[in-house]
């Protein structure tokens, strides 16, 4: 990932008068390090469960960059008194560009060829980014909106480390040369400004890993220590070499060590980078440091063992072309990405760097010509960049076919005509296409991106927040308030019920939050009891109170995690959403739970993309479509006993027969691997509308209390006049008007009670 290892440099004196180290060799126990580093990373990768936390082999390389890198500056500086910006820019293109250059083209063929075809354009991007240097921000930026979360990775997702030292790379040598400067006018430390860079960066990624994790994981700033704690090793080598041998050799082990048990020990789950970080980064600053002196027993003698020294001259290219394989190999050979294939994957990448090593970067690193000329240098990075560029954009205006060219009925209008609409969905439902139709509404690359007004107004909290923004839709001047409170899988019912609001003039108030239970429970979010979520709750259910509505729909995913593991979960979610809907019907209103919709085996949008002529592939069986049963029972038990509703949407995505397919009609049912996309929940208003009609009604006749849905003793929203109990109703199963046709003025032709929960 780094340059070759170069003779470690001396520190700079404080009369900025630098000598040339006395270490003037290779060290090749810097090799061996980064074989050890590259490795695990990717058992990390491949998933071997003993290897969870070989990422930080990723902390491990911005040390030894750093430590190389500032050597080179000073060893520059040492024999010639003076600093090339322009040839440290050279040398910095001959090194990387070449062979990422390679990289990039092959990932992005291969995309086009093997990878979900919707995502294509996703690819593209990620292969711009990389061909310029600024993966890191692009996936910093993706990380924070929730609902790209669960997206297959990128095959161009390993270039975010290359960008933050590049980025770093970018101002270093400028720094240090400022820092020269300055120290030769006022006599101090050429060490201080990189302390103090340092110290800022490693605060930075304290704060920023409890607050956004994405940013905090590729942010250049957050990162900008473990390279600079790498610079401060350079700058102190001389002293370094003068350490006794009995505290250098333990240090090595000390430091191995410590790399080590980071990369057993942390998971998926470990905030990172923050103070964890530390313990690979000081691991790996004790393997250097003790490295500048030889010894017979240190751990430098394991480190520069032969196999391990040629393995850590092949670790760029070997770390180039591990994760495009790991991606595009299995899709590319129709195989499960298991243990065993992904190792075989790993052992093709090898002899994949070596050759691109000896055909590509070499040949080009070592040009006598443009090593002699930084310009030249500078002028073929420049191409080999441009060229990159112009074919990534070539390749974007090329994408893979996707539909099957047949064009499909509109769902939306089926079910609009429909006298009985759940029957009628059922009926298409078992009938779904078996490919992908070509009047799909919105396009598969269109999906991801449709976001309804719930997103766009900014009404649905992110994790952080505590409180709800008045978010009001429908008929703002109606007294009939209907509640959505819930999470994500309560917002993605918004398109249907904001089209009924609409159409019945209902006032809808949409109160949700990312990952937010309605059951009152604390769950976990980011290794941390959420509390946010606890507090948000709470001022939701006090202002549900104050609102007074006639009817409170309630929703959230079946996944989450209780905060403490060795409670019983069907008791403790049962008395979770108990005492949630406890305070709901306090309130007076009807409250009415909608159980959490059946999830698709994987990505809907990237299955269908990639299986476009057989969706059969991407369908699902009913049984195993429930990400937990467990909460299913307790939302049931607890609405039995507090007078709460509940309706079970299976029906709406699976057919009779047990399939959930993942398009019905001209629509897809999903946007991502478990929300519902937009244009599928707006085409279930009529569905929607007439199940709640239903249930109210019978919820109604059960207690023998009006149509309203309010209880005798609860109190009616302000100013409402409600319907003398007896009033007449139409007859359950009475054939309504089509979805959105337009019905007669409030109280004409039907009893004001029907009125009061059907229009």
């Amino acid at each position: 990932m780094t340059e070759f290892p170069s003779p470690p440099a001396t520190e700079l004196p404080r009369r900025a008068t630098p000598r040339q180290s006395t270490a003037a060799h290779l060290r090749p126990d810097i090799q061996g390090l980064r074989a050890l580093a590259v490795s695990l990373v990717i058992l990390s990768h491949i998933g071997v469960a003993r290897f969870s936390g070989g990422y930080i082999g990723v902390d491990v390389f911005f040390v030894i960059s750093g430590f190389v890198i500032t050597s080179m500056l000073l060893r520059e500086f040492s024999s010639t008194g003076r600093l090339s910006i322009r040839t440290f820019y050279a040398r910095r293109a001959l090194r990387l560009l070449p062979a990422a250059t390679v990289v990039v083209i092959a990932t992005l063929a291969g995309s086009w060829l093997y990878l979900s075809r919707v995502r294509f354009a996703e690819y593209v991007g990620d292969a711009l980014s990389s061909s310029l240097y600024a993966a890191n921000i692009r996936l910093a930026v993706t990380g924070t909106d929730y609902l790209s979360q669960g997206s297959p990775p990128s095959p161009f997702q390993h270039f975010w480390s290359l960008a933050v030292e590049e980025q770093f790379y970018l101002l270093w040598p400028l720094l240090l040369l400022v820092s020269w400067t300055v120290a030769r006018r006022h006599a101090f430390p050429l060490a201080l400004p990189t302390a103090v860079l340092t110290v800022a960066s490693f605060a930075l990624s304290l704060l920023t890993t409890a607050t956004s994790p994405s940013w905090a994981y590729f942010g250049p700033h957050t990162r900008a220590w473990e390279l600079g704690t790498g610079s401060l090793l350079a700058m102190a080598v001389t002293r370094l070499e003068k350490l006794p041998a009995r505290i250098a050799a333990p240090a090595t082990w000390t430091g191995l060590a410590c790399v080590l048990i980071a990369a057993f020990t942390f998971d998926q789950d470990t905030p990172f980078p923050g103070y964890h970080a530390l313990l690979p980064v000081l691991g790996t600053a004790l393997v250097l440091a003790g490295g500048c002196v030889p010894t017979r027993f240190g751990a430098r003698r394991l480190l520069a063992l032969r196999p391990a020294v040629w393995v850590g001259g092949l670790s760029y290219g070997w770390y180039l072309w591990h994760w495009p394989l790991l991606v595009i190999g299995p899709m590319a050979l129709r195989r499960s990405p298991e243990l065993p294939l992904l190792l075989a994957l790993m052992a093709v990448a090898l002899p994949a760097a070596w050759a691109t090593s000896r055909l590509v970067e070499n040949p080009v690193r070592f040009h006598p010509v443009l090593r002699r000329r930084p310009g030249s240098a500078l002028g073929v990075g420049a191409g080999l960049s441009a060229g990159a560029v112009s074919l990534v954009l070539l390749a974007g205006t090329f994408p893979p076919a996707i539909d099957s060219g047949v064009p499909a009925p509109v769902l939306r209008n089926a079910l609009r005509a429909a006298p009985d609409a759940e029957g009628r969905l059922a009926e298409l439902l078992g009938s779904a296409p078996a490919r992908l139709p070509s009047n799909l509404t919105p396009g598969l690359d269109a999906i991801r991106s449709k976001r309804s007004a719930a997103y766009r107004d900014g009404c649905h909290v992110n994790y952080t927040g505590t409180s709800a923004p008045p978010c009001v839709f429908g008929d703002r001047a109606s007294d009939k308030v209907v509640v959505l409170f819930g999470d994500s899988h309560a917002a993605q019912w918004f398109p249907a019920l904001d089209r009924l609001a609409r159409a019945r003039h209902w006032r809808l108030v949409s109160l949700t939050k990312a990952s937010c239970k309605v059951a009152t429970v604390t769950t976990v979010l980011q290794h941390k009891p959420y509390r946010s979520c606890d507090i948000w709750r709470n001022d939701v259910l006090a202002r549900i109170d104050k609102l007074r509505p006639f009817l409170v729909i309630v929703s959230s995913s079946d996944a989450g995690t209780l905060v403490d593991p060795e409670l019983d979960p069907l008791q403790e979610w049962t008395a979770g959403y108990r005492r949630t809907f406890q305070r709901l019907t306090a309130t007076g209103a009807q409250v009415v739970a909608l159980l959490d919709t059946p999830w698709p085996k994987s990505d809907a949008v990237d299955c269908a993309a990639s299986y476009p002529l057989r969706l059969t592939t991407c369908a699902t069986d009913t049984a195993a479509s429930f990400r937990d049963p467990i909460r299913r029972e307790a939302t049931r038990a607890a609405a039995a006993s507090s007078g709460v509703s509940v309706i079970d949407p299976e029906p709406w995505f699976c057919a009779p027969d047990g399939d959930c397919p993942v398009v019905v009609d001209d629509t897809l049912v999903y946007r991502d691997d478990s929300h519902v996309a937009e244009t599928y929940a707006q085409a279930l208003a009529p569905v929607v509308g007439d199940r709640l009609s239903r249930t109210l009604a019978g919820r109604a006749r059960a207690e023998g209390t009006p149509l309203a849905g309010l209880r005798p003793d609860a109190r009616p929203p302000v100013g409402t006049v409600r319907p003398p109990v007896g009033t007449v109703r139409p007859p359950v199963g009475t054939v309504r008007p089509p979805f959105g046709t337009v019905r007669p003025p409030f109280g004409t032709g039907r009893s004001q009670a029907a009125c009061w929960w059907a229009e």
